[in-house]
């Protein structure tokens, strides 16, 4: 394996010493799974939240970048615990459609996005996404925040919004950013994506979906960095062109820059095809997004 200088991490810079140690470690134990790894690998240099928890996700991203670099040659990827993102999810009463409401979108306002925390938030944000959203509930790829909209009127909610890891490679958003590859590896964790967006159907009121979208830019920046030690500086979405016009994006000044191939958002290796074409909208957090997405 051959050493680097130095690796960015969650805002922090990696010594090569340190580097030299993951490399060991990886070494050392080939059987244990990748996830296994970064816990132990977290555990090692105290890689924690603020509440205590290990930074797993940002870690594995961590290590299958340095795998894909060659600094260190991971175990082979589980496919079939990975292609398992289709959990089963129950239906209960408290999730029913209920009657339409039709109002005035400031007889909601203002609007609360509240994160959801705890276990019982978590399997109702689930069974509301897994009921009412076309794709239904996934576990998301990586790093991922959920929220309810909600009006602090009667704290009634109104959808459910989640943001989450990035696509790996869409040459739409790397040309229009213009990052090289190297900068692109560097770089990918200050890119969050609004990876589900769902308003109840029950729910009919005209400019709401705008309005959610222009408060997440304001809050969930944040609420990232809170979490996971990272602030990001651009937002993306997909939207699926057969069903959707973008029409709430485009109102809350979110920039169209292209489609997809049909690959799906983590196809590596360039080998997954079939998927739906989706438009590519982005939404600049900083004024110096460029010089933070393409720092070397």
């Amino acid at each position: 394996m051959r050493s680097i200088s130095s690796e960015p991490f969650c805002g922090d810079q990696i010594s090569p010493d340190q580097i030299n140690e993951i490399a060991v470690i990886v070494a050392t134990f080939p059987k244990l799974t990748r996830t296994e790894l970064a816990n132990t690998i977290c555990e090692l240099f105290s890689w924690k939240r603020p509440t205590g928890k290990l930074k797993t996700v940002e870690c594995r991203q961590f290590l299958e970048r340095l795998n894909d670099r060659g600094i260190i040659k991971l175990p082979a990827c589980n496919i079939q615990f990975v292609s398992q993102t289709k959990p089963n999810i129950g239906r209960t009463r408290r999730t029913e459609c209920q009657s339409p409401l039709s109002v005035k979108l400031c007889e909601l306002s203002p609007l609360l996005l509240n994160r959801v925390q705890n276990y019982a938030q978590r399997q109702l944000w689930y069974e509301y996404m897994d009921r009412y959203h076309y794709l239904g509930y996934q576990i998301p790829f990586g790093a991922q925040l959920r929220y309810f909209i909600q009006s602090n009127i009667d704290h009634a909610s109104l959808g459910c919004l989640q943001f989450s890891s990035p696509a790996w490679r869409m040459a739409a958003r790397d040309g229009w950013i213009g990052w090289s590859d190297e900068q692109r590896r560097r770089n990918l964790q200050k890119i969050i994506t609004n990876s589900r967006f769902l308003i109840f159907p029950w729910i009919q009121v005209k400019n709401l979906a705008s309005s959610v979208l222009s408060l997440a830019v304001k809050k969930v920046p944040n609420d990232w960095f809170d979490c996971y030690g990272c602030r990001p500086v651009l937002m993306e979405t997909l939207v699926d062109q057969k069903r959707y016009a973008g029409t709430c994006y485009r109102a809350a000044n979110w920039v169209h820059v292209g489609e997809t191939t049909g690959r799906g958002r983590m196809d590596r290796q360039n080998t997954r095809k079939g998927m739906a074409v989706k438009d590519i909208y982005l939404y600049p957090l900083s004024k110096r997004f460029r010089n933070e997405l393409m720092q070397s």
